[in-house]
């Protein structure tokens, strides 16, 4: 299914001005956190940040007995504009949400070698299991945004997914992983690809002091792309053999055909940060509960919408499948 219902607003139409002007100049007001600290089983931690619905009664979720549970970007957090913009949206909507921090993404520095990757599902795993083990809810929805929305994708199409998790939606997905990297290594990419380097750069010298002689940043300014670092770090750390065979072994697009419960992805047509290799059309069109959406603007995470709720296109598009879509049997 190829969609072009979103229409951006007048002079936005850009892929770069709809990527860039969320990320650096919207403000997410009215979003309470709790945050908790759960354990993993290798000794490391994830923290959690949990937000109450604002209006259990409302008509989308009267019994309030669903939760929506998202996952960031590269190099995101729950404190992310799109983040807390998707938990406003479901608060608003009757559900709560927990916005989970991957390993190192949290503010403090993670306890183990390994970080967070595209494939990395076990920790997804473990906190789907950790809200369910709270009791408190018949139902759980998934979001993901841009890696996010991968390693939401390789969960649901590749693991055992537990029966609590009912539905998802995905934004920006480089569901190719080798042909999203190869896109961000082109020039016109170059601001993209610097700030997500500068960002990881830093994760990996709070590594070194946290564990030295275990990792280090020698020559690190030679790293130009995604491969450069994924075949120094996220490879031989995540035990791959090097970045192709991490790209290979994590890329949802070879896993869409096996999911099962009702799942949607929107990819925009001028999203900057993906390849056209990232648009599973073929992979959409062979499994029904699987739904493709291709506006024909949007950048990456970004779908900029103005109007009195202060929400953007892509929330309201989430709480609308949610919303209507029938549950799987």
């Amino acid at each position: 299914m190829i969609c072009n219902n979103y229409n951006p607003p007048f002079l936005l139409q850009n892929g770069h001005i709809q990527t860039i002007i969320p990320t650096f100049f919207r403000k997410v007001e009215n979003v309470v956190y709790k945050r908790e600290r759960i354990n993993t089983l290798d000794d490391d931690f994830l923290d959690l940040d949990w937000s109450s619905a604002a209006e259990p009664d409302s008509g989308y979720n009267s019994r309030n007995t669903g939760l929506v549970i998202i996952s960031h970007g590269l190099e995101g957090n729950s404190k992310r504009a799109y983040v807390k913009g998707m938990v406003r949206a479901c608060n608003m909507a009757g559900w709560d949400c927990l916005a989970w921090n991957y390993r190192s993404c949290s503010g403090e520095p993670n306890k183990q070698l390994r970080s967070y990757h595209s494939g990395a599902t076990d920790d997804l795993a473990l906190v789907i299991d950790h809200a369910k083990k709270t009791g408190k809810y018949c139902e759980i929805f998934l979001v993901g945004f841009s890696l996010g929305g991968n390693l939401t994708l390789v969960y649901l199409g590749r693991d055992k997914v537990d029966s609590i998790v009912k539905k998802a939606v995905v934004f920006s997905v480089p569901c190719d992983l080798k042909g999203s990297s190869m896109a961000l290594a082109k020039p016109v990419n170059r601001f993209y690809m610097k700030r997500f380097l500068k960002m990881l750069h830093e994760k990996i010298k709070a590594k070194m002091a946290l564990m030295p002689g275990k990792i280090d940043d020698k020559d690190f300014e030679k790293i130009k792309n995604f491969k450069g670092f994924d075949d120094r770090y996220t490879a031989p750390i995540n035990g791959f053999k090097d970045a192709f065979d991490y790209w290979e072994k994590c890329s949802s697009k070879q896993f869409i055909k096996n999911i099962s419960v009702p799942t949607l992805i929107v990819n925009a047509r001028n999203d900057p940060c993906i390849s056209d290799s990232c648009y599973p059309v073929k992979e959409a069109m062979e499994n029904s509960r699987v739904f493709l959406e291709i506006p024909d603007s949007g950048g990456h995470v970004g779908f900029i919408e103005f109007n009195k709720d202060q929400l953007f296109w892509s929330e309201k598009r989430a709480v609308t499948f949610f919303h209507e879509y029938p549950l799987t049997a």
